[in-house]
């Protein structure tokens, strides 16, 4: 039995008919037949029940099945994993980044480095930062962009930039004229934020802690253009980073706050005990050197 069997096995499954299988396949009806065979001679069972108008998996087959989406997910993985090793101009980045900077950060760094290195690819997870950092800690995520700096003992950090934090308010809201604002001046109006778990939301809990009150969710969205969108709608306020959502014509004003931590640090970040790959390795040395570039 050889790993492409058990991937004609999983398309048999699927399609439960051998000839569209087989076409499914580019393979001959008798080549699909004699490599089932290879599969069930390997594990000593029949694993099809075969009827009038095709096949259907039994209980064996239904394990094997299980089993053979997983081994052949591992193998393409060590597959990648290679090709990235033999040559790294033509790799996989395997990045997870915030909502957060899902507009405003992301954009310019990915295509700065594809126009440097066109050939290499990505595989992109946009999540939040409890996600991140579990992803980074399983390998699911090689490099990540997240806030804050997840623990030093076991991940690397270099430092991207300090995002001045900004209150959103409604177009004809009393504070839409000012140019700088004191977060405790909204202590009674409600806030639109984002769900429990995200790392934005921590920043939001921890700033009105600092101004002195625990504020009163309105609504709590999965993004941060929502946010912005039901603040100009008028359903409340809401602390959101500088420039996270450009393109977005909600009518929302946008007011840095005043104070030195209305601001939060946003870097790049990898697992320490686990070495880069080629492609991976690139990346982070690009973004290390943009950075000092532009600061």
């Amino acid at each position: 039995m050889h790993i492409e069997d058990l991937r004609w096995f999983a398309v048999l499954a699927e399609t439960e008919h051998l000839t569209e299988a087989a076409a499914a396949l580019g393979t001959s009806q008798p080549n699909l037949s004699r490599s089932l065979q290879r599969v069930e001679r390997a594990f000593g069972v029949a694993l099809f029940e075969r009827e009038r108008r095709g096949v259907r998996l039994n209980p064996y087959g239904r394990l094997v099945l299980e089993a053979a989406r997983a081994g052949t997910a591992a193998v393409d993985t060590a597959k990648r994993r290679i090709d990235a090793l033999v040559d790294p101009e033509s790799g996989t980045v395997r990045l997870a980044f915030l909502h957060s900077v899902a507009t405003s950060l992301m954009p310019d760094l990915l295509k700065a480095f594809r126009a440097d290195a066109p050939n290499i690819g990505f595989e992109l997870r946009q999540e939040p930062a409890h996600d991140i950092v579990q992803d980074l800690e399983t390998g699911e995520a090689e490099i990540a962009i997240i806030a804050p700096r997840p623990d030093p003992a076991h991940f690397g950090w270099h430092l991207l930039e300090r995002q001045r934090l900004c209150l959103h308010v409604p177009p004809r809201h009393a504070l839409a004229s000012r140019h700088r604002v004191e977060l405790e001046e909204v202590r009674d109006e409600p806030f639109v934020a984002l769900q429990p778990g995200f790392g934005f939301q921590r920043v939001t809990d921890r700033l009105c802690q600092a101004a002195g009150f625990t504020p009163r969710f309105a609504f709590q969205a999965t993004d941060l253009a929502t946010i912005d969108s039901l603040v100009g709608a008028g359903l409340g306020v809401a602390i959101l980073p500088a420039g996270a959502v450009r393109g977005n014509d909600s009518g929302a004003v946008s007011i840095p706050l005043a104070g030195v931590q209305a601001r939060r640090e946003i870097g790049m970040s990898w697992r320490l005990s686990t070495p880069l790959t080629p492609a991976a390795e690139r990346f982070r040395t690009f973004v290390r050197s943009r950075a000092a570039t532009s600061s």
